[in-house]
């Protein structure tokens, strides 16, 4: 993989438009961010990675709607080299950093998110719930791994949403899609979906409101993310049970108040790499 890896080695240097566009709407889409080569070789191990991790998995009809939305794994980077590889690109990472206007990003975690054939949807949220991060500088790269068509449920956004304080305080579920969907259409945000073309990538701050829908093919819609935050980010005290669970389990032995460097959250790209 010489060729893609002196892709993902290459910082990339983005358009004022993009980043306009971006700081406006807290997201963004990216057309052929990756080669096919690179995507291919990816989605054939991560999708190996997950097989392997998800033998025991229930049956969809016996999930709840969290379980039913995906198959979720994460920080595979730990766990396989190769998949490392792509969660510590430069490419993207610097993609990152511009988009949020910082000097450099650390890795906050990956996860890997198959909708299985059949898979339920992903009710509206705000990913930044979950996270005690003490500031709105993060983002998620959303990185299909085949092209995903609508059938799929590819990811959906609620343009400039991340203005909106109601729905801040729900979790992920059944009251989330329906109060975070009542709301949105009392305001003038659009709502964005499209497909996603082969190494199309897309970009979504902490705060933006997104979902997805259900999988109405018989093939998995698989996904890698990453999540990157300010390289001087800082713990926040916890608000709930969910950010209380990512402080012991994405920023071990990190104090509240301390800039989030444990061994978990390497440094992924600075301005002068």
């Amino acid at each position: 993989m010489a060729d893609s890896s002196n892709l993902l080695d290459q910082a990339l240097r983005l358009s004022r438009e993009h980043i306009a566009f971006y700081q406006e709407h807290r997201f963004i889409k990216l057309k052929a961010l990756l080669d096919e080569d690179t995507i291919q070789h990816f989605n054939t191990v991560i999708t190996g990675r997950v097989e392997r991790m998800t033998k025991d998995k229930l049956p969809l009809e016996k999930r709840n709607i969290y379980g039913r939305a995906f198959l979720q794994l994460t920080n595979l980077w730990v766990q396989d080299a190769a998949i490392r590889a792509l969660v510590f690109s430069k490419r993207l990472a610097s993609v990152a950093a511009q988009l949020m206007e910082v000097e450099g990003v650390r890795l906050y975690h990956d996860q890997a998110l198959f909708k299985e054939a059949g898979g339920g949807i992903t009710p509206w949220h705000a990913d930044q719930y979950y996270w005690p991060l003490s500031t709105d500088k993060t983002i998620t790269a959303w990185i299909p791994l085949l092209a995903t068509s609508l059938k799929m449920g590819p990811l959906e956004f609620g343009a400039g949403s991340h203005r909106i304080q109601e729905g801040r305080e729900l979790a992920i579920g059944a009251d989330s899609e329906s109060q975070i969907d009542a709301r949105l259409r009392l305001t003038d945000f659009e709502h964005v979906v499209e497909p996603f073309d082969l190494g199309e990538v897309s970009f979504h701050s902490g705060w933006i409101f997104h979902r997805a829908g259900a999988n109405r093919t018989d093939a998995v819609r698989k996904v890698m993310t990453i999540i990157y935050m300010d390289k001087d980010m800082r713990l926040k005290k916890p608000e709930n049970e969910g950010q209380q669970l990512d402080w012991e389990t994405w920023c071990p032995g990190v104090q509240i108040g301390e800039i989030i460097n444990s061994p978990l959250n390497p440094l992924l790209y600075r301005k002068q790499d």
